[in-house]
């Protein structure tokens, strides 16, 4: 688990910088803007939304899994023959046999399914303590309107992968008291990320997936600006509880799920 990064500082208003406000998948245009505080680095957060995506011909943009030890000393002319890296691990496991023949769903946390705050929420529904430099923080959580069954209903149509920029130690307890059904078949956090030009990307071609039949849902473009053409973008959800997102999306993720890949279908979504 990489440790806390500090980003840049935020006024003090207790929120945990999920993504910022919701830009769609066709006009990535960032709404608002907010700072961020020291305590916020735990949660997923990004710099800057008109991240441009890497050229396809560059190789830089996975980092070496291995530091590739090379060159030439200082006034040593001898060739030096490159020790290769070993092939990338992907993020996932086998698909399992219950999930065979599924198309993979990678759900987004913060301001997707929850709005996490260090300032102390009335209505929150989990409390999470997580330690910060030896000292114990609340975490307050609110759940998203109509989470519960939308997690269900993706369940039992998808592989369902939870994918957060946040540092496990936040985001995997706050899983653990969401996710009442094991919905989650794995979990990914900030280091499976890539950080590209200041923001942690989740490059969906290392999931060891076909990329056809990946899906992103998630309300920062930053966070998959690699693979914008798999996304399902939503609105970012801080406490709104009359919002009807995630029970909207039910039926549009049920047509998805019979589709042979979802380009076609995300393409008229991009449309609308």
């Amino acid at each position: 688990e990489c440790g806390p990064q500090v980003t840049n500082p935020k006024e003090d208003d207790g929120r945990a910088p999920g993504a910022g406000e919701k830009a769609s998948q066709c006009n990535v245009s960032l709404k608002k803007q907010r700072n961020r505080s020291i305590l916020s680095s735990f949660f997923c957060c990004f710099r800057d939304y008109n991240v441009e995506a890497p050229p396809s011909s560059s190789p830089s943009v996975l980092p070496p899994l291995v530091e590739e030890n090379g060159g030439l000393q200082k006034g040593d002319q001898r060739q030096v023959i490159p020790i290769p890296s070993p092939p990338a691990k992907y993020l996932l496991p086998e698909v399992t046999v219950l999930d065979y023949g599924k198309k993979c769903v990678v759900i987004d946390l913060d301001e997707t399914l929850v709005h996490s705050s260090f300032k102390p929420i009335s209505n929150a529904d989990f409390i999470v303590p997580v330690e910060i430099d030896g000292t114990i923080h609340q975490v307050y959580v609110l759940k998203r309107p109509h989470v519960d069954e939308f997690l269900q209903r993706m369940g039992q149509l998808f592989e369902c992968v939870l994918f957060t920029a946040s540092l496990a130690k936040y985001a995997d307890p706050v899983a653990d008291l969401l996710d009442r059904w094991g919905v989650f078949r794995a979990r990914l956090f900030r280091e499976s990320c890539v950080f590209h030009r200041g923001n942690y990307v989740k490059d969906l071609s290392r999931l060891g997936r076909e990329l056809s039949k990946v899906i992103i849902v998630d309300n920062s473009p930053a966070s998959y600006i690699f693979h914008p053409e798999n996304a399902v973008p939503v609105q970012s959800w801080f406490d709104d509880m009359t919002d009807t997102e995630l029970l909207d999306l039910i039926p549009f993720f049920e047509g998805l799920s019979r589709e042979d890949d979802v380009y076609s279908m995300l393409q008229r979504l991009c449309n609308r």
